[in-house]
């Protein structure tokens, strides 16, 4: 028998459902025309259904401004689900039954009927669907948006605190970003809390649903070979990178307000390197986990202001080739300045003040129009004393590489001897890809996330307390650039690993990127 075989591993492990249960609620998504609603949220919500995950009694209802009748809103998200879903073609049985716990709900944002008349709908689905008065309200709208809609829920009372002995729950999934600075970001906070208990915000961040990044905790506390040499005395560099082929496609306003260390540095990246960096839980609890990695974020050691020139690169895509396809540049995108000084891609140098990683660089790097999509971590780690061996003097580092996508798996490389009568090295690969050993596909980032917060845990959100530390880091950087306007983003040509600037971030250091 083979050990390492899938159908020997198989019955050891628990299936796909979670060990929670989600419980009976109508979810409500506000933005349900929009292009995250279409392409990640309603395909996410019916492979729920198909994988049985989805509770026994739900509705969903999508609530936008533009006029429609419930049957046109079916139509148009079976459409999504048939292009965006992972599970095709679409089950017809299972869409006749499915499409009978949709609806639609027209309204503008700030109109008080328009929440009058939800309150009334919510009512007849829970009579109809037994949800029991239990809500998530999804809000995939404009960040401006976030207080009014939650003033307004709370005004109709279609949202209330919770209180002890209280049944029936509501909660808010709030998409990023989470403000601009810190100072916003506590701003906004502070109004949400005046309709809403913190334990009732959901700060969703879709990184931390894919099944690479919860893997990173099993991989780390469950193999001791690993966690023991998990410090600066065997470590030698982090590298995390998150690259795009694509360019800002249609989002060019929100991009212009937004920029790239807030859309994507400030949370993904930040998220992925208090994973890699944080101390052992002392549970798999909520808490706990985040806990750990405020305590990280905190650490971060806070750039002076006369190294930012030097440890912080930021860029902006020209125009270039992706795939052989010609593609323009950032300000020819519609809705985007012709001057613009926005970034596209930053890469900076960061050092974590405590005693697991002291003095070990944390090069981080993302950017769009980059030769290919990938996100991965790679940790350097140091080399052997060449003693025994001066003749390599290629001797390679150890390399670990943990793949979050597209092609999700964990590599090691090693040092091997070449069969041969000398003692020639080679550094050889071990490769591990979770498609081909587990043979399925692993279920989408916002399946896992929206039935965790159906079922009530939040341990793969965000806490307010995390999302403003990461803010502290950033939030110098932001200012410093808008004090400094004549400093321009470097150019770089779409295809390219961004500009010359981000090599030497770390030639200078005599390291380099790791290709991805």
């Amino acid at each position: 028998m083979n050990l390492a075989s899938p159908s020997f591993i198989n019955p050891l492990i628990e299936s796909n459902k979670p060990s929670k249960t989600a419980d009976s609620c109508v979810m409500v998504i506000f933005g349900a025309t929009g292009d995250l609603t279409a392409r990640k949220l309603l395909p996410a919500i019916y492979n729920l259904a198909k994988e049985g995950l989805l509770p026994a009694h739900f509705a969903c209802v999508g609530f936008a401004r533009r006029k429609k009748s419930h049957e046109e809103f079916r139509k148009e998200v079976k459409q999504a689900i048939d292009e965006f879903s992972r599970s095709k073609p679409i089950d017809q049985e299972l869409w006749q039954r499915f499409s009978q716990q949709i609806f639609y709900h027209q309204s503008e944002f700030d109109h008080d009927e328009g929440y009058e008349s939800l309150g009334q709908l919510l009512q007849k689905l829970d009579q109809q669907f037994g949800t029991k008065g239990n809500r998530v309200f999804y809000l995939s709208i404009q960040p401006s948006y976030f207080p009014l809609v939650a003033e307004k829920l709370s005004l109709h009372q279609l949202i209330e605190k919770p209180e002890p002995g209280q049944e029936k729950w509501s909660r808010v999934i709030i998409e990023k970003p989470f403000g601009r600075d810190l100072e916003s970001a506590e701003k906004l906070q502070a109004k949400l809390l005046k309709f809403l208990d913190e334990s009732q915000i959901y700060r969703i961040d879709h990184y931390l649903g894919k099944e690479s990044v919860q893997n990173l905790l099993v991989f780390r506390f469950s193999n001791p070979i690993f966690e023991a040499i998990w410090n600066h005395h065997f470590i030698d560099n982090v590298q995390i990178t998150v690259s795009e082929e694509i360019g800002i496609g249609s989002r060019g306003n929100f991009w212009e307000e937004a920029g790239l260390l807030r859309d994507i540095m400030q949370n993904h990246v930040m998220q992925l390197l208090t994973l890699v960096a944080m101390e052992p839980p002392i549970s798999l609890k909520a808490t706990s986990i985040r806990d750990e990695k405020v305590k990280v974020l905190d650490c971060i050691r806070p750039i002076a202001e006369n190294l930012l020139e030097s440890q912080v690169v930021r860029g902006q895509y020209s125009a270039g080739y992706i795939q052989g396809n010609p593609v323009k540049s950032y300000r020819e995108e519609d809705n985007v300045d012709p001057h613009s000084n926005i970034e596209t891609f930053a890469a900076m140098k960061l050092f974590i003040d405590n005693w697991r990683w002291a003095n070990v660089p944390f090069y981080i790097r993302a950017g769009k129009r980059l030769p290919k999509r990938a996100t991965k971590i790679v940790i350097t780690f140091k080399k052997a004393p060449g003693y025994l061996f001066q003749e390599a003097s290629q001797l390679s580092s150890n390399v670990l590489v943990i793949r979050i996508q597209p092609d999700e798996g964990i590599s090691l490389k090693i040092n091997c001897k070449v069969p041969a009568l000398n003692t020639a090295i080679q550094p050889v690969k071990m490769d591990f890809h979770y498609g081909s050993y587990f043979g399925s596909t692993p279920p989408e980032a916002y399946e896992r996330l929206l039935c965790d917060c159906m079922a009530g845990d939040n341990t793969l959100f965000a806490r307010d307390d995390e999302v403003l530390a990461s803010w502290k880091v950033f939030t110098p950087i932001l200012h410093y650039w808008n004090a400094h306007p004549r400093r321009k983003c470097l150019p770089y040509t779409s295809g390219s690993w961004g500009p010359e600037a981000a090599n030497e971030l770390l030639t200078k250091d005599g390291r380099s990127w790791r290709l991805v």
